[in-house]
């Protein structure tokens, strides 16, 4: 029982295959686990790493919960007027190109491991 792909199995067409291809990326990597969280599936190591968000158009987003840490050399990353959290918009599944997605994921595991999230928020 996998409650990210009860979800994906719920959507159709080219959003489930798209969300479906990025579950598998990203839960190939060691310790990567999926929740729903927000009702829409998020994935965490020791913090929250990524979620998936399938947009109203049709599209998915794969969004970085602490893009504005990450070096985005590939210049796929769009923040969309967030401070923190930025994305890559997806059409079909063909769309997903793997080597960049991986050297994206393998820099936000990285950071993952080696600084620990600190919550942005302002307590008051």
């Amino acid at each position: 029982m996998n409650p990210c792909l009860d979800y994906i199995y719920e959507l159709e067409g080219d959003q489930q295959q798209v969300m479906l291809r990025l579950h598998e990326l990203i839960t190939s990597y060691p310790e990567v686990t999926g929740k729903i969280r927000y009702k829409i599936p998020f994935y965490y190591r020791k913090s929250w790493i990524c979620y998936l968000n399938p947009t109203k158009d049709g599209r998915v987003e794969l969004a970085f919960t602490r893009a504005n840490e990450l070096s985005n050399e590939q210049g796929v990353l769009d923040f969309k007027n967030r401070k923190q959290v930025a994305s890559i918009t997806y059409t079909k599944s063909i769309d997903i190109q793997d080597d960049v997605l991986h050297e994206i994921l393998q820099e936000a595991l990285l950071l993952d491991e080696e600084v620990k999230y600190a919550s942005k928020r302002k307590h008051t």
